[in-house]
């Protein structure tokens, strides 16, 4: 029987793929690749653009065996699908470290840089060689035989701690739950979250409700519950995931991963001859020192914290006033928030959630990407999927598709949490001159719908769906023929959230909220007494988020940038952090840190100060159509033509003054925030 991940098809075949099938294709395509390569490295004479061409065929087939496989592992996870992953990850690690360290590779793209045709090829190929020698220096390829030999094994053990610590919050946030069998309990909560409570329940053949740590469950108790022991319960669980304390204490814990994950990050640094784990990080990134990161995120929080002082203050008032709450604790913060912002604006994400049912905020989302890019978006009714919450569209332009996405919207046991936007195929022109249309993966985790009603999003949901979006327009409109390259490839990582970020900005506008909200039930649109409520709402405690995202940021970079094994207390540092920056104190058993899987299991180590970064470049960019006007043509094509076309081709500050006419600004962040 073939294996369906060695076929190459437009969409991957996820009804025939197992996870059975995941080692056999890895070890096919890799053994083939290794032989491969070393043809074409066996010749001396062999560096022309065909050379790099061929490597790019054969990376794109393993790319394209090995998208389904992580994607299942993602939104289906199951001890097979788990232990194929893992049996897969050392294999493909090893791989990559080989290629980065091929002198043969090394030798020929050096040559192709030094010889006559290079000033021939185009700006993007230029691009791709020069990236491909910088990662071969980052690579480790000027290294000493036991050190290149050192450094594979650091790749390998820290693909297999990132994967594991993943895992473990995984494992956490499934590992706990509530039985609830008095209602009463629930107090407070919206409907769809006590229905939802119900089911989870019922799938666990449970009387009463069940309340998990799945976000929207969670969430839907911090905002809204009214019994405060409640809060605090699942507040203490949450925080406490895969770590040390809480009520699974020791269970799936994380210390031990996190610790060794940044003893070798440091050990990788200094083998490559940089001082710490941020200096390697912001070799590929558009800051261009540790100090000028730091002294960006400083200068936000000093600028911030005044104001997040007097919301809290405003806050705690409002909770004493309100029920007697002398010391507001870290689970009574986002429930006070809603009520103050109730009680201020009279209005809640519940009352928005009836207008945004998620249908017309997808018809919305994509009428505004046609009016900004000049594209049309068409569901797809038969493809292959892999769960019936799945859904595919078709992006096309003058009738003839040129990308494709797939949305799978909703929470579900087995899935991680959060949103994310990845790759299922890239954009490139393949040998026989046919053109690879990209693919793009959206996920998320709304909440389901109730039977007999569509799902229902709240503002902040709707908001999340279009940052995603934004990554997958990054993605699908890019213009770039070169895989490495080709929409989020090669984008310095400190820019790569400026389309997303950038398209969060039609969620707050009159005119795009018109297309993207309608009740439910009767179509009527978001009525402007609830728009102008929303509006002015904004801002609501936008100094205090502002600061969390700010500390997040500045304890990643500091503990990257300042790590010294065997001394460096993760805790002390992060305590350090907060002391500088924070206005609110958890309680002293919070391990946030054990589950902040951006930057222990994602790509964000020394680099979660690319959102606030980005942010700078996305008002700024956005400030253009405040002034030209939201669904101006022009202005719509141009960030379409300077931006999501390039891809990484180009420096990212050379792509943005291409579009803004000129380097970013803070002040459009700081107006748009409310700070200023």
């Amino acid at each position: 029987m073939s294996n369906p991940l060695l076929e190459t098809h437009l969409l991957p075949p996820f009804s025939r793929i197992q996870p059975e099938h995941a080692v056999p294709a890895v070890d096919e395509l890799l053994t083939r690749n290794r032989e491969r390569i070393a043809a074409l490295t066996a010749d001396p004479e062999r560096n022309d653009w065909s050379l790099v061409a061929e490597l790019e065929q054969l990376n794109d087939e393993l790319a394209q065996a090995w998208s389904p496989v992580s994607h299942l592992n993602g939104v289906m996870n199951s001890d097979a699908w788990r232990e194929a992953y893992n049996a897969c990850l050392p294999k493909l690690s090893e791989y990559w470290t080989e290629l980065g360290q091929h002198q043969g590779l090394f030798k020929a793209f050096e040559s192709l840089a030094q010889s006559d045709a290079y000033p021939q090829l185009s700006k993007s190929r230029k691009k791709v060689i020069d990236n491909a020698l910088r990662d071969f220096r980052l690579s480790g390829i000027a290294l000493p035989e036991a050190q290149q030999k050192r450094y594979a094994e650091l790749q390998q053990r820290l693909s297999e701690l990132t994967t594991r610590f993943s895992e473990n919050v995984l494992d956490a946030t499934q590992g706990w739950w509530k039985q609830i069998d008095d209602e009463a309990e629930l107090a407070g909560l919206p409907d769809h979250a006590v229905a939802a409570a119900k089911e989870a329940a019922k799938v666990k053949e449970l009387e009463g409700w069940v309340i998990t740590l799945d976000f929207p469950a969670y969430y839907a108790v911090m905002a809204f519950a009214d019994s405060r022991s409640l809060r605090e319960e699942l507040y203490r669980a949450y925080s406490t995931r895969a770590s040390d304390q809480g009520p699974k204490a020791g269970e799936w814990d994380n210390s031990a991963v996190m610790q060794e994950i940044l003893d070798l990050r440091h050990e990788l640094a200094q083998l490559l001859g940089f001082d710490t784990y941020a200096d390697y990080s912001l070799a590929t990134k558009m800051a261009q020192s540790p100090q000028q990161v730091v002294t960006f995120l400083e200068d936000l929080a000093t600028e911030t914290r005044p104001i997040a002082e007097r919301e809290l203050a405003e806050l705690q008032a409002f909770a004493q006033e309100r029920d007697g709450i002398e010391e507001l604790m870290a689970w009574d913060v986002t429930y006070y928030g809603e009520k103050l912002k109730q009680a201020r604006y009279d209005i809640s994400q519940q009352e928005l959630r009836p207008y945004f049912p998620l249908p017309k905020v997808l018809d919305g989302m994509f009428t505004i990407a046609g009016r900004l890019f000049d594209l049309d978006v068409e569901e797809q009714s038969n493809f292959d999927s892999w769960h019936n919450d799945a859904r595919l569209f078709a992006l096309k332009r003058n009738g003839e598709p040129f990308a494709y996405c797939y949305l799978d919207p909703f929470a579900r046991s087995g899935k991680r949490g959060g949103a994310w936007m990845d790759d299922c195929r890239v954009r490139r022109r393949l040998s026989d001159s046919q053109l690879q249309l990209p693919v793009a993966y959206l996920v998320c985790n709304f909440t389901p719908p109730l039977p007999g009603q569509p799902a229902l999003l709240t503002h902040d949901e709707v908001t999340t769906l279009f940052h995603e979006f934004g990554h997958g327009l990054h993605h699908m409109l890019t213009q770039m023929e070169e895989a490495d390259i080709s929409g989020i490839n090669g984008v310095a990582w400190d820019a790569v959230e400026l389309p997303s970020q950038f398209m969060e900005n039609w969620c707050w506008e009159p005119e795009a909220l018109a297309l993207i909200s309608g009740h439910h039930e009767t179509g009527e649109p978001l009525p402007q007494s609830l728009l102008d409520k929303m509006l002015a709402a904004k801002h609501f405690q936008s100094a205090m988020m502002m600061l969390r995202q700010l500390e997040f940021s500045l304890f990643d970079f500091r503990l990257h940038h300042e790590y010294q094994p065997g001394k460096t207390d993760i805790q002390a540092l992060l305590n350090r952090v907060r002391d500088q920056v924070s206005v609110i104190r958890p309680p002293a058993e919070n391990r946030f840190q054990h589950s902040f899987s951006h930057i222990f299991a994602g790509g964000y180590a020394a680099g979660y100060y690319s959102y606030k970064w980005a942010e700078v470049l996305s008002a700024d960019a956005f400030s253009r159509f405040e002034e030209e006007g939201i669904f101006n043509a022009e202005t719509g094509a141009a960030f379409r033509q300077e931006i999501l076309e390039q891809g990484g081709s180009g420096d990212p500050m050379d792509l943005f003054v291409a579009f803004r006419g000129r380097e970013p600004s803070v002040d459009a962040l700081l107006r748009h925030s409310g700070i200023r």
